[in-house]
């Protein structure tokens, strides 16, 4: 067998291995993992996540998903643990202990500390009958009947059910406590979906004197100024009492230099579009660019409850305040 073809049957391996490992886990989600997740949802304080090593690294990232998605969680080295940082931990707190053996002794050290500051423990490990099991008030059963390392030595199969676990920890308890799109926006306001969930229309909107408008008999061509000095690629027309009458925009310019119009003597309101789209400045910048996408425009006003103008923007603001 050629040396590309056994990456590509080790690869499969992997994955074959990892994926059987994970469909045994659906077993193990059982009264142990509800009553883990009574445990942490009664929590007053901080979930607390210690790991050694590769569990440390998963428990990070268990942690991580757990403070992101509604419970507030923290990791803690172990070992940095025997060394002051226990003192993170309170009685208000639930700890939440990973180890594929149950017999990590950066781990296990830690337990009659645990146990005397009353703090609940939850266990996750691949030996129910390892010291740190049997010390937990639950514990949930993360055993692989393999790794996918041929030598079934480093963690692989073993850490992908661990992280899954962790998965499950957080999605069941994001799922009891209600947590919204606006709680997730909340606690992501630098990445790109809490832009989405977070970002109105109001906060990328033009105002004031940068929204170009003219009125109902405004010739074309100092529409086109308005147009030109505002830089949206359209401009609203309004009536008397400045309500929102119809917007003109570069695609309306298009079509009207094909006619044989005046632009000096004709009013804007000949040539207008009629009708055109709206939003309101309270909605997300979210649901404007579903509009925009929706009815194929590339600019829209944003009016207020009488309908006058108060706003413009393009798709290019969407796109620079990374809704886009």
């Amino acid at each position: 067998m050629s040396q590309l073809k056994q990456f590509i049957e080790r690869g499969k391996s992997v994955i074959d291995i990892e994926q059987a490992a994970v469909s045994a886990l659906k077993n193990k989600i059982d009264h142990e993992f509800a009553k883990a997740c009574e445990l942490l949802i009664s929590c007053e304080g901080r979930i607390v996540v210690i790991g050694m090593g590769k569990s440390g690294h998963i428990g990070n990232k268990i942690a991580a998903t757990l403070a992101s998605t509604g419970s507030p969680s923290f990791f803690v080295h172990p070992g940095e643990a025997s060394h002051g940082d226990l003192g993170m931990i309170t009685n208000k707190d639930v700890v939440l202990a990973l180890s594929n053996s149950g017999e990590t002794h950066e781990v296990t050290t830690l337990l009659p500390v645990i146990k005397r500051i009353k703090v609940p423990l939850i266990s996750m490990t691949g030996n129910p009958k390892s010291t740190l099991s049997k010390f937990a008030n639950v514990n949930l059963d993360t055993s692989v009947e393999k790794e996918a390392c041929p030598m079934n030595l480093a963690p692989t199969a073993s850490t992908t059910v661990s992280l899954v676990m962790g998965d499950a920890l957080a999605v069941a308890l994001l799922d009891a406590r209600g947590f919204t799109e606006d709680d997730f926006a909340l606690s992501h306001p630098g990445g790109s979906l809490g832009r989405r969930l977070l970002l109105k229309v109001e906060d990328v909107m033009h105002k004031d004197k940068l929204v170009p408008i003219v009125s109902l008999d405004t010739c074309i061509n100092d529409a086109l100024l308005e147009m030109s000095e505002k830089r949206l690629g359209m401009t609203c027309i309004v009536d008397s009492a400045g309500q929102l009458k119809g917007l003109f925009t570069d695609g309306d310019l298009r079509r009207t230099l094909a006619s044989e119009l005046n632009f000096r003597t004709t009013p804007i309101s000949q040539v207008m579009t009629a009708g055109c789209q709206t939003i309101t400045a309270n909605k997300l910048a979210a649901e404007a660019l579903q509009i925009m996408e929706e009815k194929s425009i590339n600019g829209l006003v944003i009016t207020d409850e009488n309908n006058r103008p108060i706003g413009a923007l393009n798709m290019h603001d969407l796109l620079k305040s990374g809704v886009l």
